[in-house]
């Protein structure tokens, strides 16, 4: 199977020569069938210069500005049976190729994939907060998926398509979506089709310079809304997005921009872990004792 790296690349001068090199380093002696494809989406600052520094790199230009839209300009342009969408302030971890082309190769069925960020400019202490979020996030959506039977998950930024399966469901919807959202709509739209696997053993590192801009919280908050407001109304809730640059690619400090909305959201966020659970298995004993009821009812 041949992959196809999508990276969008809005002036990412400081990002993209860290993350092209972790995928040739990832390739190195490997008989991989894969390109790349850097989409630079009306940069002004070094980004093209820096991707034309690699050879074997295609680069495109996509002059409407907005992820979605450089996203579906190197998804029209790739021939890969797999279409990886990975972003510039990513790095690929050892094993990430391999682990992808594994996954797809033993399950036909399988349409989407993806897996966890680690942010390597964030403390350690950071990344254990989120990587418990993340776990609680996958035990909720485990019960939703499973029981339910709605809703799945990919991480934006490190999820992969199966190419024939994303063009039968239509391909990108950028008149909707121009950041938020983006990846719980595909995942919407991608399990009428197949099944969706986002798993631990595909992490991938990560700048943790948005988190670190506007607070852990708020953006916890904010994709967790958005995810639901997808699901529930087919749109996102957040309409814009900033974007946020770092020279330093050292460990980020946490300054959110708007500390009351950081602490609004820190109660919000810390309100919401404690009821979901319960909201959901009072549901769980709700449905189940209206099953047993019917089953009754049917016997007698």
């Amino acid at each position: 199977m041949k992959i196809s790296f999508v990276i969008p690349a809005y002036n990412e001068e400081n990002y993209l020569k860290d993350c092209l090199e972790s995928i040739f380093r990832e390739a190195e002696n490997k008989n991989y069938d894969y390109e790349i494809i850097v989409v630079n989406n009306a940069s002004t600052d070094k980004t093209k210069q820096i991707a034309k520094a690699f050879k074997n790199v295609k680069i495109i230009d996509e002059l409407e500005k907005g992820l979605v839209y450089a996203r579906k300009t190197g998804y029209l342009a790739a021939t890969g049976d797999l279409i990886a969408n990975i972003d510039s302030d990513s790095r690929l971890t050892s094993g990430w190729i391999d682990t992808v082309l594994s996954e797809f190769a033993n399950d036909k069925k399988l349409v989407a994939l993806s897996g966890p960020f680690i942010f390597y400019d964030l403390s350690r202490f950071m990344n254990r907060m989120l990587g418990a979020f993340y776990y609680y996030s996958y035990c909720l959506y485990f019960v939703t998926n499973k029981i339910f039977k709605m809703g799945s998950i990919l991480q934006g930024g490190n999820f992969v398509l199966r190419k024939s399966a994303f063009k039968k469901v239509g391909g990108y919807d950028e008149k909707i979506y121009s950041f938020y959202g983006e990846d719980a709509n595909i995942a919407l739209k991608m399990e009428k089709v197949g099944k969706i696997n986002w798993t631990f053993k595909l992490p991938m590192y990560s700048s943790g310079r948005r988190l670190a801009a506007e607070g852990p919280f708020t953006m916890m908050l904010r994709y967790t809304v958005n995810y639901f407001w997808v699901l529930l109304f087919k749109k996102p809730f957040t309409k814009g997005f900033s974007d946020f640059r770092f020279k330093n690619k050292k460990i980020l400090s946490i300054h959110p921009r708007d500390l009351m909305r950081e602490l609004v959201s820190a109660v919000l966020t810390i309100g919401a872990v404690v009821v979901l659970p319960l909201v959901i298995l009072v549901l769980i004993v709700y449905f189940t004792y209206a099953s047993l009821v019917n089953s009754k009812i049917s016997v007698s």
